[in-house]
């Protein structure tokens, strides 16, 4: 069987969760679609144990909706940040701020791209 090289492949997508309670307010006009935010796991959050934050350079925006960060808290506190890309995928104005900006994130493809 031929692998063939993907840069990425797109695993998950997502509304920020918990936007208007961080920083997102103060970032809000410098998150656009393409802008590339980081995945923090918090294993001490008291009131999710499997709690990944979303941050945009040192700013706390969100976090990933529980229900879909279990995975993504088990690689992140294992050290495996590096196989991730996510990005702001979709920003509207006119809704709730929870709902104003997605998420998307890759698998980065660890093969070699030739």
């Amino acid at each position: 069987m031929i692998s063939v090289y993907e840069p990425t492949r797109n695993i998950a997508d997502f509304h920020i969760a918990g936007f208007a309670y961080y920083e997102g307010w103060d970032v809000y006009s410098e998150l656009n679609v393409g802008t590339k935010v980081e995945l923090r796991c918090e294993p001490y959050n008291p009131h999710d144990p499997n709690a990944v934050a979303i941050y945009y350079g040192d700013e706390k925006i969100g976090y990933i909706p529980r229900g879909k960060n279990s995975e993504f808290f088990t690689y992140l506190y294992f050290g495996y940040e590096d196989i991730f890309d996510a990005f702001i995928s979709t920003v509207d104005d006119d809704a709730h701020p929870e709902r104003q900006f997605r998420v998307v994130v890759k698998l980065k493809d660890k093969r070699n791209a030739e």
